[in-house]
C-alpha cells in the first residue's frame, strides 16, 4: 500500500499569518496565506492544490480506462475549478468542476464522454470528495 504524505506549518493568526506546505517528494515547496487562499494574495492555497491533485488523478483515471477499452490515448489534459464559499459562518468547499480535453484515438465523441464520466466516478480523489458536487465537461479533439 502507498501512503504519501505532505506537510503544513502556520505561523500566527489567521488573517495576518502565513504558513508553508511541501509535498514529501521534495517537488514542491510553498507559502500560502489567508489573502492567497480566500483573496487574490501571492502564493498557494489548499483548494488550488487539491485541484492539482483532482486533476491529475482523474487524467490519470480517464488515460487508464480507456487504454482498458482498447484505445489509444495521445493526451488527456484536465483542469479542476475548485469553489469555496462561505456559508453562514463557515467556508465550504462546494463544487469541483472537472473540464477535459482528450485526444484518443480510434473513438467517437458519444464513447469518450461515457467513459469521461465512468472515470470521474472511479478516480480515487474523486472517490475521497464524493460529498463534494463534481461536474465534468468533457471534450474530444
Amino acid at each position: 500500500m502507498a501512503v504519501r504524505k505532505a506537510k503544513a506549518v502556520w505561523e500566527g493568526n489567521l488573517l495576518s499569518g502565513n504558513g508553508i506546505v511541501e509535498v514529501e517528494s521534495g517537488l514542491f515547496k510553498g507559502s500560502y496565506s489567508f489573502m492567497s487562499r480566500f483573496e487574490e494574495g501571492k502564493g498557494t492555497n489548499p483548494e488550488e492544490l487539491l485541484g492539482a491533485a483532482h486533476a491529475a488523478c482523474y487524467s490519470m483515471a480517464l488515460s487508464s480506462l480507456l487504454e482498458k477499452n482498447g484505445f489509444k490515448t495521445v493526451k488527456i489534459s484536465t483542469q479542476a475549478s475548485v469553489y469555496i464559499e462561505k456559508i453562514n459562518e463557515s467556508f465550504s468547499i462546494t463544487k469541483i468542476i472537472l473540464n477535459t480535453l482528450g485526444e484518443v484515438r480510434g473513438i467517437d465523441e458519444k464513447a469518450f464522454i461515457g467513459f469521461a464520466a465512468e472515470a470521474k466516478v472511479n478516480c480515487p480523489v474523486s472517490k475521497a470528495l464524493a460529498s463534494t458536487n463534481i461536474e465534468l465537461i468533457a471534450t474530444l479533439a
